[in-house]
């Protein structure tokens, strides 16, 4: 039997609070039409988001470890896998199984809000579960697929996905406010990726810092990293976010020395460690102070 702890680590816990702050956006925008929000239907929507991220996390911790990836990567407390399974082999199968379960929970509670609120869901649904089981194994070979799609997983389709299952409906102010995570969690794989390149390299992947290399993928970085804030002020400009959107812009203290520290340290990964943590927190910070803006209006 797998001790609780071993269960735990490939879920990689202490990264699942970026779910609620990705939901907390798609109730906001859902509270910002004007909608009544079933408290049920957010705690569900909840715990969905939660297993995605854990589904992903979990397939990915054991597909590093059948590819042996994760032994020969250089682990940073950003990156690099939670080394349970090297330290622990005999729970590979209890792996797979945490991974297929809350796939399929996941999986369950789109067909309830398909069945709720109609087939408008089951795109995003579907481009959903496709992602979490080709990641690892298929989208890492192909680099602007490897960029995009966990900005996809928790921008358009966490926060729209969110929105509707409140609602019933899609939403522009949704869509707008849904970039935010589509950049900035993008560029959160896309920076922890650079520690990895030698290993990632011995097993066929192509994401961008391999192609390119880490310098010219940290300009990448750099823009998606704009992208979000004009993303903001777009949409506060345009009216589909209201002017309290604006406290996502509070974070700019943090993205500015993180813009110049990835360009600066790209190929130097000690230096560059603390950027990544700083990165972690705009991530979840940006997001939710977006969420309030929605809130308050």
């Amino acid at each position: 039997m797998a001790k609780p702890n071993e269960i735990l680590g490939p879920m990689r816990v202490p990264f699942l609070i970026l779910t609620p702050a990705c939901v907390l956006l798609g109730v906001g925008s859902a509270l910002y039409s004007g909608a009544a929000i079933n408290l049920w239907h957010m705690l569900l929507v909840l715990v969905a988001a939660v297993c995605t991220h854990i589904s992903v996390n979990v397939f990915n911790e054991y597909d590093d470890f059948k590819s042996e990836l994760d032994s020969r990567t250089q682990r940073t407390p950003f990156s690099g896998g939670s080394g349970t399974l090297q330290a622990n082999p005999r729970i590979e199968r209890t792996t797979l199984a945490t991974a297929i379960i809350t796939l399929g929970i996941v999986i369950l509670t789109g067909m309830y809000f398909t069945w709720l609120h109609g087939w408008e869901l089951l795109p995003l649904g579907l481009l959903g579960v496709f992602i979490i089981v080709a990641y690892t194994p298929w989208l890492t070979r192909y680099p602007w697929l490897c960029l995009i799609a966990p900005g996809l997983g928790f921008g358009p389709l966490m926060v729209m996905g969110t929105h509707f299952a409140l609602t019933g409906e899609y939403s522009w102010t949704a869509f707008v406010a849904s970039l935010v995570p589509f950049f900035l969690v993008s560029n959160l794989l896309l920076l922890n990726q650079f520690p990895d390149v030698a290993a990632d390299k011995t097993i066929g992947r192509r994401h961008f810092p391999i192609l390119i290399g880490r310098r010219l993928s940290a300009f990448i970085f750099s823009a998606f990293l704009v992208f979000t804030y004009i993303a903001i002020l777009v949409g506060v400009m345009l009216r589909i976010l209201p002017f309290g959107s604006l406290l996502g812009l509070l974070t700019l203290i943090l993205a500015i020395p993180l813009l110049k520290g990835s360009i600066t340290y790209s190929d130097d990964i000690q230096k560059l460690i603390p950027f990544m943590g700083s990165n972690v927190l705009i991530n979840l910070i940006t997001p939710v102070l977006v969420a309030i803006g929605l809130y308050i209006g």
